[in-house]
């Protein structure tokens, strides 16, 4: 399989990536296995993936969590060495292009006391949950990539049947 069918599969087509690594073979190793699996149970269990209900939570201790993966995946990537290229692959990008802006716009954001508005953390809630959205694809990735059954959609949210 190639990384442009691969990212086809899991809806992940906007990313902006050179088309010359686009037509490469994807062939993760046990190492991007390892590395997978580690950071999809990092995303599994994180505000990252799971819904944050509207009288629930702390603006802040969200935006600190989604801020903390930068620090998980780059010790992932360093733990797992050198080998693990496949992984390292989709997960920069991830960081850079989908994690990034969001943190970037919200740090500057409650840095301006955003946060002590109830307008405002109605807009980081509603961004929250599209970036949620992106990120529960790419659990989806990791999970494929790890090689085991994903558990994403596992627990019930609002409006779904028993």
């Amino acid at each position: 399989m190639k990384w442009q069918e691969w990212l086809d599969k899991w809806s992940m087509t906007g990313l902006k990536i050179n088309v010359g690594f686009l037509s490469a073979e994807w062939n993760p190793n046990d190492r991007d296995r390892d590395a997978a699996w580690d950071l999809y149970i990092e995303l599994l269990t994180r505000i990252s993936t799971q819904q944050l209900p509207p009288d629930a939570g702390r603006e802040m201790t969200a935006l600190e969590s989604i801020h903390a993966l930068f620090g998980l995946t780059r010790e992932t990537l360093k733990h797992h060495g050198r080998h693990c290229n496949e992984f390292a692959k989709i997960a920069i990008v991830v960081l850079n292009q989908v994690v990034r802006p969001f943190t970037a716009k919200w740090h500057k954001e409650s840095l301006a006391s955003a946060f002590q508005d109830p307008d405002r953390c109605e807009e980081f809630r509603r961004e929250l949950s599209g970036l949620q959205q992106q990120l529960r694809r790419y659990t989806k990735m990791l999970a494929d990539m790890a090689g085991v059954e994903d558990l994403t959609e596992l627990e019930k949210t609002d409006g779904q049947k028993p």
